[in-house]
């Protein structure tokens, strides 16, 4: 059954019929004015730049309001085109000074009526035009005599004629002075296209322009286009952003008749069709019919992701310009509604890929972003739980500051926000001393702070313990005493036959180096280790992407006592470099294996905070790499170099509670043996000889 919604029939755009329109003879652009007026059109195509707003040092003329009306521009009387005239109204603003003298011994009673007959107003108006893909600007010149000047009043108008424009295009218009003593005026003006024109006849681009219609049957849309088989024609969809310029997504060069079907998933407000017949300066027509589809909007909030930059920094990203609003809302453990803190933070207005930031002295892993529009909640994500795991169980504190240094605290509950302390029944309530005393002390956690208040995070997990009743801890003393021993027991059989888990992230810098790794990892593999890296997992990676599967693997590795080992390469040490100092990659930066890039953004927040050592462990390869090369953030764990440091490097795998085996060295050795050939390979390419095997000093640097 057809949508309801989409029952169109569009010859490229809806627009209301124009009976008859003015006819404009030559192609020059003209100005005139408003009897008792002198104008003049200055330039037709200036360069825009409105600046600040100054304050008038008297009376000033400023427009008012921008009339328009659309008339024909033509050659002859069957060649014209569709021209957009641009009336501007003008008023006086502002007051004469008055002289000196007349302050002093009283001066006039009417200062407009006493200045001299030969002084004049004067203005500079600035006409801006944008319509896809084009934009001008025109600067008009006004004079109005002193005598018709009245303070308040309108003076009267001056028009352009005119501004060129596609058949069914969006033209938006600015108007300010310069310098500018107000905001500038602004107007949207929908121009009808060849269907919606009496007139049609005498502009040639529609004569072959081709016709479209769009409709709608079950989740297909259909665009229909009915020209004869010999019309050549092209077809764009893009995105019309409000900001910046179209994002194109599809075009095509087309003999007609076509139809073509687009998934309803790809339907969102901004989606525009443009339209044109392949002849030289064919006018191209715009029409976005989708602006009003409830389908299109449920898709352009389902398309929007939340990004987090840094610590403080984050965007929305969306394919069109949307109203919304963000703030900051807290979510405890247990599956409750995350909380919105308003106040005392307040909601922000969001820019669609603007970056936005809250004043956070720390992240939190509770804490989540909430996106509304409309007074409706359209996103929420967690943004800071990617990089500092799951969601805790901490309670949230609220601390308001009065005058004279007074303070109220009270606790986030789902219930609301319980006052400190208090004798209510709930959680924090009856801990509301413990908490008190934990804030203190200093073991909870600052995340915001400013005059009018801050926000503490503390931990409650050390007060469950203490609920336990002393019969339960008698009861269960002897069987975790007894169940301890079976378990390390079994544990550490358990570990000895499946080995530490181990992640190996490296940059691909080329196709020899990738031989090389695969050929550490299988070495490891052996010992026995298990080994996670990107070389055996493209399948995967592909699906998932990068980013996905790194933090899948990370967060698998460490949950099970594993070890990230860093594989520095000259590649991977650029990469670094770039992160620290721009603190994000660019967009499309890395492809769909590159997952040492991807690891970046998890990597260095642990770096950072202070959580690598024990869980990081640096490596890199004799004659390929310094370890003086790698940058300083990542030698605070260990770097060992490859094959020389592979006892220790091996030595550094194991559990962190493993005795040290004396087959240490024996296993080095069978490492150093599997990688031998393709280091040889890398170092020395066939034909030049390979250098000496072994472990320890000088081995594989062929001294």
């Amino acid at each position: 059954m057809p949508v309801p919604w989409f029952l169109l029939s569009l010859a490229l755009g809806r627009s209301p019929v124009v009976l008859s329109l003015e006819r404009l003879v030559g192609p020059q652009d003209a100005t005139h004015c408003s009897p008792g007026l002198s104008c003049h059109l200055w330039d037709s195509d200036i360069l825009c730049l409105p600046g600040d707003i100054v304050p008038a040092p008297g009376p000033v003329l400023a427009p008012t309001h921008l009339q328009t009306e659309l008339v024909l521009r033509c050659q002859k009387e069957t060649d014209c085109d569709l021209c957009l005239r641009v009336a501007v109204h003008l008023a006086v603003h502002g007051h004469w000074e008055e002289p000196e003298d007349e302050k002093k011994f009283g001066g006039a009673a009417d200062s407009g009526v006493e200045e001299p007959r030969n002084a004049s107003l004067q203005a500079q108006v600035v006409l801006s035009f944008q319509a896809y893909p084009t934009a001008r600007c025109v600067l008009l010149e006004v004079q109005v005599p002193a005598a018709l000047v009245q303070f308040g009043q309108s003076v009267g108008s001056v028009v352009y004629d005119c501004f060129e424009a596609a058949l069914g295009s969006e033209v938006r218009i600015w108007s300010y002075t310069q310098p500018r003593y107000e905001k500038e005026l602004n107007h949207t003006q929908q121009l009808p296209d060849c269907r919606g024109l009496e007139v049609r006849n005498s502009i040639p681009s529609c004569w072959a322009l081709p016709w479209l219609n769009v409709s709608a049957d079950g989740d297909n849309v259909h665009l229909v286009l009915n020209v004869s088989e010999e019309q050549h024609f092209g077809l764009s969809l893009y995105w019309n952003q409000v900001q910046g310029p179209p994002k194109p997504r599809w075009h095509k060069n087309l003999t007609g008749p076509q139809i073509i079907t687009l998934n309803h998933t790809d339907l969102v407000p901004c989606l525009c069709i443009q339209v044109w017949p392949l002849e030289p300066d064919s006018v191209r027509t715009n029409i976005c019919p989708f602006r009003e589809d409830p389908r299109a909007h449920r898709n352009l909030w389902q398309a929007a992701r939340l990004r987090l930059l840094t610590l403080q920094s984050w965007l929305l990203d969306a394919p069109c310009s949307l109203p919304a609003e963000a703030a900051l809302c807290w979510r405890a453990l247990g599956g409750d509604p995350c909380q919105p803190l308003v106040p005392p933070l307040s909601w922000e207005n969001v820019t669609v890929d603007k970056v936005l930031e809250f004043p956070l002295l720390k992240g939190h892993p509770n804490l989540c972003v909430q996106v509304n529009s409309s007074e409706k909640l359209q996103l929420q994500e967690c943004l800071w739980a990617d990089s500092l795991g799951p969601l805790k169980d901490d309670v949230l504190l609220l601390e308001t500051r009065g005058p004279q240094d007074n303070r109220s605290l009270c606790a986030l509950e789902p219930s609301g926000c319980t006052s400190l302390p208090s004798r209510a029944s709930t959680r924090a309530a009856r801990l509301g001393e413990y908490l008190l005393q934990d804030l203190q002390s200093g073991q909870c956690l600052q995340l915001w702070d400013d005059d009018l208040g801050a926000l503490w995070a503390c931990p409650m997990d050390k007060y469950i313990h203490k609920r336990w009743a002393l019969v339960w801890l008698a009861c269960l003393l002897f069987a975790a005493a007894l169940s301890l021993i079976l378990l390390l027991k079994k544990d550490h059989a358990k570990a000895a036959a499946r080995g530490r888990a181990a992640l190996l992230l490296y940059s691909a810098d080329d196709s020899g180096f990738e031989r090389l790794v695969g050929a550490l990892a299988s070495a490891l593999c052996q010992l026995p280790l298990r080994v996670a890296v990107d070389l055996w997992s493209r399948r995967e990676l592909s699906a998932q992407g990068p980013v996905a599967w790194f933090h899948a693997q990370r967060r698998q590795t460490l949950q099970e006592g594993g070890v990230v080992v860093l594989l520095f390469s000259p590649g991977a040490v650029a990469l670094c470099s770039e992160w620290l100092q721009d603190g994000v990659s660019g967009p499309g930066a890395h492809g769909p294996h590159d997952a040492f890039r991807a690891s970046l953004s998890c990597v260095l927040p642990d770096f950072l905070q202070g959580r690598a050592p024990g869980s990081y462990v640096g490596a890199c390869f004799d004659r390929l790499l310094h370890p003086d090369a790698v940058p300083a953030l990542f030698r605070t764990v260990p770097v060992f170099t490859l094959p020389s440091q592979l006892p220790d490097f091996l030595g550094a795998l194991q559990q962190p509670r493993a005795p040290r085996s004396g087959r240490l060295q024996e296993r080095a050795e069978q490492v150093s043996r599997a990688l031998q050939p393709a280091l040889d390979c890398y170092f020395h390419p066939p034909g030049t000889p390979a250098p000496g095997r072994g472990v320890g000093p000088g081995a594989g640097d062929g001294t």
